[in-house]
């Protein structure tokens, strides 16, 4: 579990560090950061991981970055900007699904072929099922878009204060969004429902727990931006 919290935090601090960037050298750097890491929590996502007594893919940290940083954009520069990085995510992700699938489907070069068992290797990691893809893109779309909504919703609604409880509602919800549609449309009818249902626990715990984890981070990107930008206005 500690191993978890050391490695969440560097993350969270990682991606905060490449906002406050953005907020120095221009908010595109914020929306290509949120494309890459959607497309690396895709490639990650065929390990998994143990927390606890938890089982979730390997690129849970990356992918609950990104709802991090849709509300960063949102508090900061305005809700279209959340919707322009959720848009450049998924295009992001098609590119890199096409490309591997060229890549793994290339013939390689006789006098550069690699050992059969890392061809094989190779192939197993990057290959990806089409259902999976697809329940994954579904998901995105849905839950990335929530989040943008909601976190606007709620800004309305609270007039502008408690930026922590903005932060967490649109994230937790949009999270188990993504964690419902994905499991459900990747796995109905493969497994029993029992595993299914404990699946979509157990990430979701983690996500949770991630979304919490968050809300510092949160603080320091706009109490950054106030300090860099204090006469700009969202």
């Amino acid at each position: 579990m500690l191993d978890f919290v050391v490695w969440a935090v560097a993350t969270l601090g990682i991606v905060t560090l490449t906002i406050v960037l953005a907020e120095r050298y221009g908010v595109e750097i914020a929306v290509g950061i949120f494309a890459s890491l959607t497309v690396i929590a895709n490639i990650l996502a065929v390990k998994r991981i143990a927390v606890a007594s938890l089982i979730g893919p390997a690129g849970v940290l990356v992918y609950s970055s990104t709802f991090l940083i849709t509300d960063i954009l949102g508090e900061i520069y305005g809700k279209e900007y959340g919707k322009k990085a959720v848009i450049a995510g998924f295009f992001a992700n098609i590119v890199a699904l096409v490309s591997i699938l060229i890549a793994v489907n290339w013939q390689p070069a006789p006098s550069f072929a690699m050992p059969p068992e890392l061809e094989k290797a190779f192939e197993d990691v990057f290959s990806f099922a089409p259902r999976i893809v697809i329940a994954s893109m579904i998901a995105y779309l849905v839950s990335q878009t929530h989040d943008v909504y909601a976190f606007h919703f709620w800004k309305t609604k609270t007039g502008g204060k408690y930026l922590w409880l903005r932060n967490n509602a649109s994230t937790i919800v949009s999270q188990l969004i993504d964690t419902v549609l994905f499991i459900t449309i990747a796995f109905y009818g493969v497994v029993p429902t029992e595993a299914l249902l404990g699946m979509i626990f157990g990430q979701y715990v983690i996500k949770v727990a991630i979304a919490l984890l968050d809300t510092p981070f949160m603080y320091i990107a706009t109490y950054t931006w106030k300090v860099i930008s204090p006469n700009s206005v969202n």
